[in-house]
């Protein structure tokens, strides 16, 4: 009878065995927890205000055409306009029209800007030290087809005819138009603001024609 071999079969290894990891679960403290929560409330409601003050419109005044300063504005010179948002401006409700209008443009007002209160005035058009007086021109006696408020004039005396050469004297004054008319076709009366100190000597050189007008700066 034949005996087969044994086969060489691995016995036990003595070798140290690693222990399983043990993975700890963190703790969320309750303070973090409400804390996170807030700031994810926070969030989504200033989101949803941005988004609300975006799309909130209201109805305002704008400009619709050309003002120079000093002008009395007209129901014509403004329209009515749906704006979105408006954040950090102060534009005049359009409701408020009636109030508007008749007030001076105490600057240049450009078509499709907003129309602000800071913009307009209920005052004349006078510095400190001026007084308003009106002189009347012939149309072809005016340096401009249409003088308009602001802009910058020097009335010049013109020598009295009555005197000599040597005796006649020019004399010239700086003044700022306020205003215009024209009563008929032939005159013009320009509203002007002028120094105090000046105001005798050119009506008393109005009275007698005896006054040029030279456009120095146009508003």
């Amino acid at each position: 009878m034949t005996v087969a071999p044994a086969r060489n079969v691995p016995g036990p290894v003595d070798a140290p065995v690693a222990p399983p990891k043990v993975v700890r679960q963190r703790r969320i403290r309750p303070g973090l927890l409400g804390l996170a929560v807030l700031l994810v409330a926070l969030g989504g409601l200033g989101s949803a205000f941005a988004i609300t003050s975006v799309r909130a419109t209201g109805s305002y005044l704008a400009v619709a055409r050309p003002v120079a300063v000093g002008s009395l504005l007209t129901a014509d010179d403004v329209t009515r306009v749906e704006v979105a948002g408006g954040q950090g401006l102060a534009p005049i409700a359009a409701s408020r029209l009636r109030d508007v209008v008749g007030k001076r443009a105490a600057v240049t007002l450009t078509p499709g800007t907003l129309l602000t209160a800071n913009q307009l005035t209920d005052k004349p058009m006078l510095g400190p030290g001026q007084q308003q007086i009106a002189i009347s021109q012939r149309i072809g006696a005016v340096p401009a087809k249409k003088l308009r408020p602001g802009d910058k004039l020097l009335l010049i005396g013109l020598p009295d005819k009555s005197k000599s050469e040597a005796d006649a004297a020019t004399t010239r004054f700086e003044t700022t138009v306020i205003d215009t008319s024209v009563p008929d076709n032939n005159t013009v009366v320009l509203y002007l603001a002028l120094a105090v100190r000046d105001v005798p000597a050119v009506v008393a050189l109005n009275a007698n024609n005896r006054i040029a007008v030279v456009l120095t700066s146009a508003a």
